[in-house]
């Protein structure tokens, strides 16, 4: 393979910069560019060795002062030679160090080619490598957790226990379908049953927390709705804890959809500001309440707030029924509560069991609101040592998986033929081997880490 380089930090002004180069000619390659103050060459480095020098170009001006490490196949992060120039962190700079080494021999990296060629050259089993894309992104200690135990194997690890289980099976029954004069033992199948429902029962445990794990590692999508004026916009500014939204005593002021995030413990909530929802005959009110009823039959979280201070009305009710009939996770926001008292709470108890009273102007019941929001989206068996699928690709392959157990199970219980029970398993061997990487094609394995930075 070619010999790659990139930048590997973030774009910007900072105190340093990193330009990464990987393959066969990485040593040669730094060596054109970097000269040490110490009296060696680049090539005599040995792996895991640093050495304070200079970038020059090739007039032999110099570029900037910087530190190269070098790490020696396989010992390394992509299983090849790697250097590292780390460098003063200015855009200017760090680009014309990454031009040097182009202009060295090296070829600008793809996304995600680096971890790629990780596991390529066995670093990394596919999961793995999906892991290091989840602890970039993750926005919370649960998503970051789960991502560092794949990072580590944890998940790679529960599906080849599945995955090596399976094959045990398949060489069982193979022997001795394929062989039948020979003196082999005939297949227990009671015993292989009982071994297909364990596996059935961890690939369900693996698939339950996914759906769990990835409302943590995403964020809940959420929307504030209602009436004009009750005070949506002031609770999604104590949500935020900074003015967002635009906060007047006039009626329909928000009339378009503010979108923000926020993180309330383990859970990340995706919040739309919407606009109040009643009947009007403003043409841009009008659309700005159809958007807002469009954004809850999307969301999965309804934080639907009433100003206590005002009795019910007719469209507090229909709202109310409206939310109701979507049949959606729900908190009944009573607000203003540092206000008199009039509208009645027990009106509000037989459309959510989530219900609390708050001043969002004053900040009161903030805490207790996000307890609740918590509670509600974090998963009761709750374990930093867990591990979830990170996308859909690897929980469409368990699910196939699954179904190609419970085929195999039917077809044991209803007595068929062992040939029929070894092409299930077979294919479900198969689709585990795809999850893990061991088995997948070229366009599975380009579209993994068409999603990686570049430099990663």
């Amino acid at each position: 393979m070619s010999t790659i380089c990139a930048i590997s930090t973030p774009l910007g002004v900072g105190g340093i910069a990193v330009i990464r180069i990987s393959g066969e000619g990485a040593l040669a390659a730094a060596e054109r560019v970097f000269y040490p103050f110490a009296d060696k060459a680049v090539s005599s480095m040995e792996g895991y060795t640093c050495a304070y020098g200079e970038v020059r170009d090739k007039d032999g001006r110099t570029v900037d002062d910087a530190v190269l490490t070098v790490f020696r196949a396989p010992k390394s992060y992509t299983g090849e030679d790697v250097c590292e120039i780390s460098c003063h962190g200015g855009i200017y700079v760090t680009k014309k160090i990454l031009r040097l080494c182009i202009e060295a021999g090296c070829e600008p990296a793809m996304a995600g080619e680096f971890t790629k060629r990780a596991f390529i050259n066995g670093k990394l089993s596919l999961t793995q490598a999906e892991a290091v894309s989840d602890m970039l992104s993750a926005e919370g200690d649960y998503a970051l957790s789960s991502a560092a135990l794949a990072r580590k194997g944890r998940l790679y690890a529960d599906i080849k226990k599945i995955s090596d289980s399976l094959i045990k099976s398949l060489g069982e029954l193979a022997a001795w379908v394929d062989y039948p004069e020979e003196d082999i033992p005939e297949v227990d199948e009671s015993e292989l049953l009982e071994t297909l429902k364990e596996n059935r029962k961890a690939l369900k445990r693996l698939l339950r927390d996914y759906d769990s794990g990835m409302i943590i590692k995403n964020g809940v999508d959420t929307v504030i709705a209602g009436k004009p004026n009750v005070g949506k916009s002031t609770l999604m500014n104590l949500l935020l804890g900074y003015d967002r939204s635009i906060v007047t005593d006039i009626a329909g002021t928000t009339r378009d959809v503010i979108e923000e995030s926020v993180r309330l413990g383990a859970v990340t909530l995706r919040i739309s500001d919407t606009a109040g929802i009643h009947g009007t005959d403003d043409t841009v009110e009008k659309m700005g309440v159809e958007l807002a009823k469009s954004r809850l039959e999307e969301c999965r979280l309804i934080i639907a707030v009433f100003d206590i201070s005002s009795p019910l009305d007719d469209e507090d009710r229909e709202l109310l029924d409206f939310i109701a009939g979507l049949k959606k996770k729900t908190v009944i926001v009573l607000n203003k509560t540092d206000k008199a008292q009039a509208a009645d709470r027990t009106e509000f108890e037989r459309y959510s069991d989530n219900i609390i009273a708050i001043s969002a102007g004053s900040g009161e019941g903030r805490e207790e609101l996000s307890g609740m929001i918590e509670t509600m989206f974090t998963p009761e068996d709750y374990n930093a040592d867990s591990t979830v699928f990170a996308n859909e690709r690897q929980k469409m392959c368990a699910e196939r998986a699954l179904e190609c157990i419970e085929d195999a199970v039917r077809a044991l219980e209803a007595g068929l033929t062992l040939d029929a029970v070894t092409v299930t398993v077979d294919r479900a061997a198969e689709h585990l081997a795809e999850l893990t990487g061991e088995k997948a094609g070229e366009a599975v394995v380009n579209e993994v880490f068409a999603k990686f930075c570049v430099g990663k």
